[in-house]
């Protein structure tokens, strides 16, 4: 078995009962079957396209872009305060630079680390020196000359910025799909088992599947992610029948905290400390709803704690597959 790499030549169409690819040179490329992992693109805001000063971090390029400039700035606004805008304002701040981090949420990874832990982590970046405005919406970038000069805030507030680092989330790169008949909904739609249609599978950021332990459709943005559906892909590419039902899981380092989750939180979930202190800032959470666990919390916590709060995780999301019914509920 041997394989063929193209490079610059894009996707441009799919015919899902042929299983065609048509590419932006004008081939036409014939399958048993396509693997859709076309993955997801930067999110930006209104205005932002060819203003000199505002970045987005999605690829390598983005990264050594970022970097060669970060140090010549003295004012660096924020603007997404999910993990990947909150790691990029700790890494800012590390190196010097006078950073504000804004959101919409009320602490940083609210929606991530729920009531309990989200507060700890406003609190590790107001105590290195980041400045954080939660609750607040941007309305639009103040430019001059074709670079920018602050932020617009809802309310009319403008923020100084001379780079502006744009962290609003990903869109599933999905556009050449429009006319080739599969579900398009926040991503590529797709069965447990990852399939979009017959011999058509999609995997990593733009496949969006249903979950049997969720019992419904998600989609996740992550390494760990997009490494493990590509494997299950694989094997019912080549014959198997394997459903993909992952314990989520993602880590995120800022500052002198690493925090890991494995499963869900939710903003109705219970957290319990049931190893360490958070006041030591080293201990573990367990996320329970309605009586069963969905999720762990580790910040700063050896391996072995992690393991064993996987194992947690699993073994519930198994019961819970096995005997309730599932209902509909949409993460995506």
């Amino acid at each position: 078995m041997s394989a063929t790499v193209l490079l610059g030549d894009a996707a441009l169409s799919l015919n899902v009962r042929t299983r065609v690819v048509r590419t932006a040179s004008g081939r036409e490329l014939q399958a048993d079957a396509v693997v859709i992992a076309t993955g997801a693109r930067a999110r930006t805001l209104l205005g932002q396209t060819g203003l000199a000063g505002v970045h987005t971090l999605r690829s390598m390029d983005d990264a050594l872009a970022l970097r060669s400039v970060l140090h010549l700035s003295e004012r660096v606004v924020v603007i997404g305060d999910g993990v990947l805008g909150a790691e990029i304002a700790a890494a800012a701040r590390t190196r010097g630079v006078r950073v504000t981090l804004i959101g919409e949420q009320p602490a940083p990874l609210a929606d991530r680390l729920g009531v309990m832990a989200a507060p700890l982590l406003a609190a590790l970046h107001h105590e290195n020196g980041v400045e954080l405005r939660p609750g607040t919406a941007v309305d639009c970038l103040a430019s001059y000359r074709g670079r920018v000069t602050g932020v617009c805030l809802r309310g009319g507030e403008i923020l100084p910025a001379d780079l502006v680092v744009v962290a609003v989330g990903a869109v599933p790169m999905t556009e050449w799909l429009i006319r080739s008949g599969l579900v398009l909904d926040g991503g590529v739609v797709c069965d447990a088992r990852c399939a979009a249609a017959e011999n058509v599978y999609a995997a990593g950021d733009v496949a969006r599947w249903y979950h049997e332990g969720v019992g419904g459709l998600l989609r996740l943005e992550n390494r760990t992610n997009a490494v493990d559906q590509a494997a299950v892909v694989a094997g019912n590419l080549l014959g198997g029948n394997r459903s993909y039902a992952p314990v989520p899981y993602f880590w995120t380092r800022q500052f002198d905290a690493r925090v890991q989750i494995h499963g869900f939180s939710a903003p109705d979930a219970e957290a319990t400390v049931v190893e360490g202190s958070p006041e030591q800032r080293r201990f573990v959470a367990v996320y329970r709803r309605q009586g069963r666990t969905i999720g762990v919390l580790g910040w700063n916590m050896p391996k072995q704690a992690h393991l064993h709060a996987r194992a947690m995780v699993s073994a519930s999301a198994a019961h819970h597959a096995r005997d309730e019914p599932a209902t509909a509920r949409d993460d995506g």
